[in-house]
């Protein structure tokens, strides 16, 4: 199951971001970070873990996640395995891979990519989410995020003008099954399309008492 996030950040701080990431002293060689296997199709550039920009960047999303609703009840995070940024210029692609089952000591139940390049600054690039009844190319309007299942076998397509900046990153779940997660995602949804009315308290009660007591059953 796949979310797509919008407005994570208002105009300025998006703005804000974007530019303190304008730096090439940032970035250093991709392949540094990547598993063994990735490592062979991975081309481009990523964020320097130690640097105090990068970190800076990277507190400030993990927060905006944290307190978005949306996000919470589609990935009901336990933990960020790691949030990293990366930049592809032309030429620079990342070839199809699976992004590897622990990271950080965290077991990566969900992946993200937050893009942060105007779709028009730049050419090819696609995330391409690779499923059994075809493949799904997704480049989105600065400022979205898709989430989707790290058990995803996924590439980026070739850039051939311009720059791609984005920020990707991994989660641990608290309910390991997405289908689990998605009839609680469900529940999340019924219970937000429901008026808070007096005449829906009933009804909202039991929404809320079969989410509860779904997440004590399923969740580690």
């Amino acid at each position: 199951m796949m979310f797509y996030i919008n407005q994570l950040f208002d105009e300025a701080t998006l703005d804000a971001l974007c530019d303190s990431l304008n730096d090439d002293s940032l970035f250093e060689d991709g392949k540094k970070t990547a598993g063994r296997t990735a490592k062979k199709v991975k081309n481009n550039l990523q964020g320097r873990g130690d640097d105090t920009v990068i970190k800076g960047a990277r507190a400030l999303l993990e927060k905006a996640l944290r307190k978005h609703p949306i996000f919470n009840a589609a990935a009901l995070p336990k933990q960020f395995a790691k949030i990293m940024f990366n930049r592809y210029s032309d030429g620079m692609h990342y070839g199809t891979h699976i992004d590897e089952p622990f990271i950080g000591g965290a077991r990566t139940d969900l992946s993200f990519t937050l893009f942060l390049s105007d779709p028009g600054s730049y050419d090819g690039g696609e995330l391409v989410l690779c499923e059994h009844d075809g493949d799904e190319e997704v480049k989105l309007p600065k400022g979205t995020l898709v989430l989707y299942p790290s058990t995803t076998l996924h590439h980026i397509k070739p850039v051939t003008r311009g720059q791609r900046l984005a920020a990707v990153g991994w989660v641990q779940s608290r309910v390991r099954s997405s289908e689990q997660r998605a009839v609680l995602f469900d529940l999340f949804h019924a219970l937000a399309q429901l008026p808070d009315t007096a005449d829906n308290q009933n009804a909202r009660l039991s929404l809320l008492k079969a989410r509860a007591n779904l997440m004590r059953l399923w969740a580690e």
